[in-house]
Formats: structure tokens, C-alpha cells, sequence
């Protein structure tokens, strides 16, 4: 199953628009449709695509997209100017299809995926790298997890019924 473009999406891809640069090579983590690969193609000539689930890869059939088969950074190498990632950040439902669950789920808190991702992406940054991240209020302790060796800046914010998403832009603190 591929996560198709929902509110997060949209609401990262917004945000996405704005702090892309031409000049920066970008990973856009956790690919899934693809969106925000797209969307920063169509400013910088350097993008790379990555997801863990192989029908994500062969969908995102682009030539100006360079794409990696992984789970987070295990096949990624180099460094990013910016790093783009929607992660599954939901906390674990027992009673979610497992295929579901792949695109949604980010452990038994929802944010188990997340600091993951924050552990290893340090290494994958250039000095002055930048992540965007969206999350949910769902998520667990991220914002907790993320500043431990992040700023942390939210750059935008929706509220749903049940939940409320952001979106934040972080940089190592040195």
C-alpha cells in the first residue's frame, strides 16, 4: 500500500514550496507517493527519493528523482542540505491492517520512527543542514526528542478533530 497525499501532505508540501532552494541536494525520506519529491524537483536538480516499501520506488517513476530502496538511512549515503520526511506517526492500533500500518504506525507511541530518524540523521546532514519534519499531537514526546540535538522551529500547524499536525524545521545544534 502506498500512502497516498492526505492533509499531512499537503500541509508539509506547503511548507516544502517555500524552503526549497535550487541549490540544495534534498532527501526526501519515507517517500511514499512521492509528493514532496516531486514538489522539490521542480526547484533543485538534486533530489533523492527514499522508502522502505518497493512499490513506492517503482511508482515513483522519475527521471529527475533518484530513488533508494531502505528502511531510514541504512542504503543512503552522503549528505543533504535539506531532509524531508512525513513519517508514520501514529501510535500503534492493534486492530490496524498490517499493510496500513506500514504507512501509518511509528511504534507503540508514534514517535519511535522519529527518533530513529533523528539519531541517524545527523550524520547525514551538511553543516548547515535542515530537516522538515511533520508530526501529530499524536506522536508522543517528539518535539521532547527532537531538541535533545536539534533546534526547533514549527514552521505550521492544522487542527483536526482528534489531532493537530506540524510542521518543524530543525538544524543541529553545535
Amino acid at each position: 500500500m502506498i500512502y497516498g497525499p492526505r492533509e499531512d501532505s499537503f500541509l508539509l508540501q506547503k511548507i516544502v514550496k517555500q524552503e526549497v532552494k535550487s541549490t540544495d541536494k534534498v532527501l526526501d525520506m519515507g517517500t511514499g507517493s512521492g509528493i514532496q519529491a516531486i514538489t522539490a524537483s521542480e526547484v533543485s536538480n538534486d533530489v533523492t527519493a527514499v522508502d522502505v516499501n518497493p512499490e513506492c520506488i517503482e511508482k515513483l517513476n522519475n527521471p529527475k528523482i533518484k530513488t533508494v530502496l531502505s528502511s531510514l538511512f541504512a542504503k543512503v549515503e552522503g549528505k543533504f542540505d535539506l531532509i524531508l520526511f512525513n513519517p508514520p506517526y501514529l501510535p500503534r492500533d492493534p486492530d490496524e491492517p498490517e499493510d496500513s500500518a506500514l504507512a501509518t504506525t511509528g511504534g507503540e507511541k508514534g514517535s519511535e520512527i522519529i527518533e530513529e530518524f533523528l539519531n541517524q540523521a545527523k550524520a547525514h546532514l551538511t553543516e548547515n543542514g535542515r530537516i522538515l519534519l511533520l508530526y501529530s499531537s499524536l506522536s508522543g514526546k517528539t518535539e521532547e526528542i527532537a531538541k535533545t540535538n536539534y533546534s526547533f522551529n514549527i514552521l505550521a500547524e492544522e487542527s483536526f478533530d482528534f489531532e493537530k499536525i506540524y510542521v518543524a524545521k530543525l538544524k543541529i545544534i553545535t
